[in-house]
């Protein structure tokens, strides 16, 4: 039996119109900075707030993907869980996820590789009312043509745990491998952008050692630079702001960010 992961944001974090969604994805990429020429990056770090709020910094790196639209065959989405906590990293025992955009085949040939794995479990609740990685889902549907997902919900995990299921996954120029995080929570405009900028500087220093505080999604983050350091890539912060700066008031704000992580031989 065909089962699917439906969307439980849709209409909150995103439109659940078709067209709306369409339209508003195609806006937000066509206002981002084109890069041509470019190989486009193995790994990238988005937001995911609503696209209100974080949608500009995120299409920001997903057009760097769209010049792999025909080369990416499968996306590794990591993010971490906001509402059922679980040990290791999560995947969901479903066939396919959905958006107003259609469905997305999970990629069941890459789940069997991380069967030996003691840090890789099976929630399907973990993923139900998920909104770290169903985020990205739209924008993925719009940059790439034809891929499948490896979508893995991160609680408690090390660096090293994420790390080695990256590892396993790393494939060639057909995978990449997103990663979804916020930055600093609910903190005034000032001092957030203080922490984001810190936080900014470890990541651009490779230093795996990001705090909840510092980013809800550090745990993946972290594990994406340990990663990211065996397989010389470099890191590039494309844009920082945070919703003081797009669609909140500045008492209580959240950080976002997005970086591509590159080969090193690819000077950007």
């Amino acid at each position: 039996m065909h089962t699917t992961r439906q969307p439980a944001v849709a209409g909150a974090f995103y439109s659940g119109n078709k067209q709306i969604l369409t339209d508003e994805i195609k806006t937000l990429l066509a206002s981002a900075t084109a890069v041509i020429g470019h190989a486009y990056p193995k790994a990238i770090i988005v937001p995911h707030a609503g696209y209100i709020y974080s949608g500009q910094t995120a299409a920001i790196a997903y057009a760097r993907l769209t010049q792999g639209r025909e080369s990416i065959k499968r996306v590794v989405l990591l993010g971490p869980v906001h509402r059922v906590p679980v040990r290791g990293l999560a995947l969901p025992d479903v066939d396919a996820f959905a958006t107003p955009l259609g469905e997305i085949s999970v990629d069941q040939e890459a789940i069997a590789s991380l069967a030996g794995l003691s840090q890789v479990v099976v929630s399907r609740a973990a993923h139900g009312q998920e909104h770290s990685l169903e985020v990205q889902l739209p924008f993925l549907q719009t940059v790439l043509d034809d891929f499948k997902l490896v979508p893995l919900a991160v609680g408690d995990a090390t660096p090293t745990e994420v790390a080695e299921v990256l590892n396993l996954l790393w494939g060639g120029p057909e995978t990449v491998i997103v990663v979804s995080s916020d930055l600093s929570h609910y903190l005034p405009y000032k001092l957030a952008q203080s922490v984001d900028q810190e936080t900014v500087q470890n990541i651009l220093g490779m230093h795996g050692s990001l705090t909840h505080q510092q980013a809800c999604g550090g745990t993946p983050v972290n594990g994406l630079i340990l990663a990211a350091s065996r397989h010389h890539l470099k890191p590039k912060l494309l844009d920082l702001c945070n919703s003081g700066d797009t669609a909140g008031d500045k008492d209580k704000v959240v950080g976002y960010a997005s970086f591509i992580f590159t080969e090193e031989t690819n000077d950007d």
